[in-house]
């Protein structure tokens, strides 16, 4: 969960983040061989979450200081999913640092919908 994560924990110092909707893993059957390998990994639900704010000040320090070197972000097709990536980019246009940022959308019934780097 992105609420209990430290940017400052040794595992996410220049990793690949996979920054993952809640609900994608349990669409997606094989999520882990799909998405997660390799990466470190944060969960967050941009409707079900409070406080919002402190998700752009930890992604932004993850970007800076743990200096990640690409942020996935795996969302649902559904509307409220958009607000995670959004988060993602603007916490990407606030850090010094620039990192390259792919977003993969995925269906209801667990398939990838669209992957590109925005």
């Amino acid at each position: 969960q992105l609420h209990l994560i430290s940017p400052r924990a040794p595992h996410y110092f220049k990793s690949d983040l996979l920054l993952c909707a809640d609900c994608v893993p349990f669409a997606v059957a094989d999520f882990h061989g799909q998405f997660l390998k390799g990466k470190t990994v944060a969960v967050a639900c941009p409707k079900l979450d409070g406080g919002q704010e402190i998700y752009e000040e930890k992604l932004t320090a993850l970007i800076d200081e743990a200096q990640i070197n690409t942020l996935t972000v795996t969302i649902m097709e559904v509307p409220c999913c958009g607000g995670l990536l959004r988060l993602a980019q603007a916490a990407a246009a606030r850090a010094t640092r620039k990192v390259p940022i792919k977003c993969v959308q995925v269906s209801l019934q667990g398939a990838i919908l669209n992957e590109m780097w925005v």
